[in-house]
């Protein structure tokens, strides 16, 4: 049974309020998405705000535009510190994705940690090695374009 960790660092150079601000709501997840991922939110009545103790559904199609169901919760959140979005069902055994973020003197430090175990024990393991790594790379090389684009102000 395989474990893995992925680590992400970027700077924004924005303030610490404004990036919470964005990060912290949950209707904002599409917009750091790629859109070939054909990321959807299924819940209702998205507060524009997360809170500990929410679940959200998502449809996404990560691979071969076959759709998967996605359902998080956020289980811990520290306002303008960090949360952690849990899978509760998905294609993941384990998915445990911690955002932190910190304000420094070049900006804003956002620093995520995801922590996962693909199915299928030895086979998650090959499809790590080909797939998953590979998309958990593109996926937050967009959000980190995005993210410059919407924060960097060319300081």
């Amino acid at each position: 049974m395989a474990f893995f960790q992925f680590e992400r660092e970027q700077i924004l150079h924005a303030n610490l309020e404004e990036v919470w601000d964005f990060i912290s709501s949950p209707k904002n997840l599409k917009k750091i998405t790629p859109d070939y991922m054909g990321f959807d939110i299924r819940t209702p009545d998205l507060p524009d705000k997360m809170y500990e103790g929410m679940i959200i559904a998502y449809r996404v199609r990560p691979v071969l535009g076959i759709p998967t169901t996605w359902v998080t919760e956020i289980t811990h959140v520290a306002d303008k510190h960090y949360f952690v979005d849990e899978q509760r069902v998905g294609p993941y055994a384990l998915w445990h994705h911690q955002h932190r973020i910190a304000e420094t003197e070049n900006g804003v430090l956002m620093h995520d940690i995801v922590s996962y175990r693909p199915p299928l024990g030895f086979l998650g393991s090959i499809a790590n090695a080909l797939i998953i790594r590979n998309k958990l790379n593109e996926i937050f090389d967009y959000r980190k374009k995005v993210l410059e684009e919407l924060f960097d102000r060319g300081e």
